[in-house]
């Protein structure tokens, strides 16, 4: 086997890139040169033939059609059996499709991506097969996971069946719709900036993100690595820390788990009640100019005050710094995603692990062939990226690392006086989908304007759990419960005391669509 080599116009053309001043004489040379330095990688590819590849297993899938898929939030319909019996027995479950399911096709809501069949499952698609679960399918996500919203997939706008003309969130769109309609018992998705609370937030289901490299990210479709999370969506608190306990722990293969042997801690405790616990309302969480709605505020409030007669003492807190978190956050995704996802087509370099090489190869070439068919949030995300790259030389972007200690420990320090904290997941109720007339300002304050309170902790990797605090206008609201890290046992059984006096919340039949 032998890699594909440059043509001397490749090789000039790498040489004015890092402008190199060789005469045009000398690229005959150059070219040989280089053609030369590539006999090692024909030896590696023929290494990781004998001693690392293989064939997709056989499974069939299919699109769904349309009358089968009325929220649009199914990509591909697939029934794949478990490998064993276990704690998920009889479970169904959703698989978001920026998560490798060998076999069936995934497209991680983008055209870039379209037509690319992963060999090998990912981590958390084996251990959920492994406790007993039956994978139903690949739900729809944004593209390349970057949206807050529900519009910007390549397959189109996920519907909100609380509402058909609202968003479901993103990036974990269909996940939310699935388990709200009904439609699967449990759901794996993403969250690099709120995406598995976001849409929780706005369909009335529960969404844990665990605590930073608690679950392994081995086999999912990343956007940059220390912000890159894995977690349970579910109808139930119960259901999503019985989901976390299948997931979480070391596979092995993920740089991100230096710390998972700490484990979530005990998920046993998840329906002992929060008699006796310090809860903390985040006053910077509350009240955000220009977005916060103030009965989202109220409804939040009211439920975390409802904990009281529970035997909590409720109090508000103040974290300045939960204010300047989302800058960080801004930073290290931008130029962070431009970096890795982008420049480095998905995985980037420079660390060991789990690296997918022929998605890898797939993306790199499809970013070239149908990049003009990206989101608008990728493509701004990428021009403010390249200038934070090449005009500031990643600068900021270092700056904003050495950042994050300072904002993980104002958070800490809170946790110090208070149990957890608590806060809205999303400051307002599901927006309306993407609308005839709406310009590419509108379009990125749709996709993203709702992270602001979901975000920081995605940098400072603390577990959140959102979870539903009842309704304003017919919509559903989240409330976001933050532990401390590695006590993701902690901001579950907060949410489920909350889930005990609200209820679970289920959407009107026929949904609106207004």
């Amino acid at each position: 086997m032998a890699v594909t080599r440059p043509t001397r116009d490749d090789v000039k053309a790498f040489a004015q890139r890092f402008r190199y001043d060789y005469d045009d004489t000398e690229f005959d040379e150059l070219h040989a040169l280089a053609v030369a330095g590539l006999a090692g990688y024909d030896v590696v590819d023929e290494l990781y033939v004998k001693h690392v590849e293989v064939e997709p297993p056989v499974r069939e899938s299919q699109r769904p059609v349309d009358e089968e898929n009325l929220l649009a939030a199914w990509y591909v319909r697939t029934e794949i059996a478990p490998l064993s019996t276990g704690v998920l027995d009889g479970r169904t479950v959703a698989i978001k499709d920026n998560i490798a399911v060998a076999g069936v096709p995934m497209m991680n809501g983008s055209r870039t991506l379209e037509g690319y069949v992963p060999r090998e499952d990912a981590t958390v698609v084996t251990r959920t097969l492994a406790a007993g679960a039956t994978i139903l399918g690949k739900s729809v996500c944004e593209d390349l996971c970057f949206s807050g919203s529900s519009f910007t997939s390549a397959s189109g706008p996920v519907r909100n069946p609380w509402n058909l003309g609202r968003t479901t969130g993103g990036s974990s769109s269909g996940n939310a719709a699935l388990l709200a309609s009904g439609e699967v018992d449990l759901a794996i998705g993403g969250d690099q900036g709120g995406s598995v609370r976001l849409p929780a937030s706005f369909t009335g289901v529960v969404g844990h993100k665990p605590t930073f490299g608690l679950v392994p990210y081995t086999g999912a479709f990343p956007i940059e690595r220390t912000i890159d999370h894995l977690g349970p969506m579910a109808r139930t608190v119960e259901d999503a820390a019985l989901l976390l306990s299948v997931l979480a722990g070391p596979d092995g293969l993920d740089s991100r788990q230096t710390e998972a042997t700490r484990g979530p801690g005990d998920l046993s405790t998840v329906a002992d009640g929060v008699s006796g616990m310090r809860i903390g309302l985040v006053a910077e969480g509350f009240g955000i100019p220009g977005l916060s709605d103030p009965e989202v505020d109220e409804v939040v409030i009211a439920a975390a005050e409802a904990l009281s007669s529970d035997g909590a003492t409720v109090t508000r807190i103040n974290i300045p710094e939960h204010l300047d978190a989302g800058a960080l956050w801004g930073v290290i995704a931008t130029d962070g995603a431009t970096y890795q996802m982008l420049d480095g087509n998905g995985y980037g370099l420079g660390v060991e692990g789990y690296y997918d090489p022929h998605q890898m190869e797939y993306f790199a070439r499809g970013k070239l062939d149908r990049g003009h068919a990206l989101s608008e949030s990728v493509k701004v995300t990428a021009l403010t990226g390249a200038w934070g790259l090449q005009g500031l030389g990643g600068s900021s972007y270092a700056k904003a690392r050495r950042l994050v200690p300072y904002v993980r420990a104002a958070y800490d320090a809170a946790l110090a006086q208070v149990d957890v904290l608590v806060m809205p997941t999303t400051p307002f109720t599901a927006l309306p989908l993407l609308e005839a007339g709406d310009d590419r300002a509108e379009y990125l304050r749709k996709a993203l304007s709702m992270i602001g309170n979901t975000a920081p902790f995605d940098v400072t990797g603390h577990p959140a759990t959102s979870v539903p605090a009842g309704l304003v206008s017919g919509l559903p609201v989240g409330l976001m419960v933050v532990a401390p890290r590695f006590d993701d046992a902690l901001a579950l059984r907060v949410a489920a005391a909350v889930q005990a006096r609200i209820g679970t919340l289920k959407p009107p039949r026929p949904a609106r669509h207004v």
